[in-house]
């Protein structure tokens, strides 16, 4: 297949497109810089220079791409603050990519005559609903409100999942990637993420009773490969077989990064420290399931489980 890959240089990008490459795909991947160009060009992709956000340069590079997928990996992500209270603010770039830059893409994808598009969204336990069980499937509906901190990327991703799932004459795909971790991400020996656990700056709070769900990078773009050559259209979990409580992974991660063990903080104490949506993600929100992921695909994770992960792949 031809398949145009809006975000190519980024972490998960940067393998899916080595991945479509080895598998036999002609492979068009865009990057912001004539050095990302360069870095896909080696894969043997064609590499694109694209503003994701300018509209007409979107329609050229898709059109002269001519692809039957266009995959949109696109995110800004690189300068985090690890300020729970400042998500929204950290997360802007991204939500202007998750609405305008999905919206370029379609009517792109359109013009070209693409068939299906494939869009990165963020499920997990950030936007799951809060009540019932730990663990969510598709059919279960978003949370109505992730805390004041986050609601603006709540409604990005509610943008870019309803757009492309309901696009005339697309097949959508949208991909609800669990936290990512492995090189070249927060969550990794040297990210942010990483960095916090290690000295002891990030505390289990309250209960710790918060299910979280966790992908290898390599693993989500293995899942996305499988996603562009054999999902139905509809919506994706693409996390590891293994959600599970802070209070279990924090104190293992800790361990891994050779960290101390985490502190233990009453929600009310750290409430003022990481905002309402930061008490959430430590104690009520809820994990998600790859059931449908696996069926409907035959995926199945390199590391089915964070603790294989963690032990194993941290670099």
């Amino acid at each position: 297949m031809r398949i145009f890959v809006a975000g190519a240089t980024g972490a998960l990008g940067s393998r899916l497109v080595r991945l479509l490459v080895a598998a036999g795909h002609d492979v068009h991947g865009t990057s912001r810089s004539a050095d990302g160009r360069a870095a896909v060009d080696a894969t043997g992709a064609t590499g694109v220079v694209l503003d994701p956000l300018d509209a007409d340069a979107v329609r050229r590079a898709v059109v002269e791409a001519r692809p039957d997928v266009v995959v949109h990996q696109l995110t800004a992500l690189s300068a985090l603050s690890g300020d729970m209270r400042r998500w929204d603010q950290d997360f802007a770039a991204t939500n202007r990519l998750r609405t305008q830059g999905t919206d370029h893409l379609l009517a792109a994808a359109r013009e070209a005559g693409a068939r299906r598009v494939v869009a990165q969204s963020f499920g997990g336990h950030f936007a799951n609903q809060r009540t019932g069980g730990p663990v969510k499937t598709e059919a279960d509906p978003l949370t109505d409100d992730p805390g004041k901190e986050a609601r603006q990327t709540l409604a990005a991703i509610e943008h870019v999942e309803h757009a492309v799932t309901t696009a005339p004459g697309i097949e959508g795909v949208v991909l609800r990637y669990g936290t990512f971790y492995g090189p070249g991400n927060a969550l990794s020996r040297d990210g942010l993420m990483g960095q916090m656990v290690r000295r002891g700056r990030f505390p289990v709070v309250g209960g710790g009773t918060g299910v979280w769900s966790w992908i290898h990078v390599d693993d989500a773009a293995a899942a996305t490969v499988a996603a562009i050559e054999r999902a139905a259209p509809g919506i994706y979990f693409v996390v590891d077989d293994d959600p599970a409580p802070v209070a279990a992974w924090l104190p293992y991660l800790a361990e891994q990064v050779g960290g101390r063990r985490p502190l233990r903080v009453p929600a009310w104490l750290a409430r003022p420290l990481i905002g309402e949506f930061g008490v959430a993600l430590m104690t009520t929100v809820r994990g998600s399931s790859n059931a449908r992921l696996k069926r409907e695909t035959g995926w199945e994770p390199r590391y089915p489980s964070w603790r294989d992960g963690f032990a194993t792949a941290i670099g």
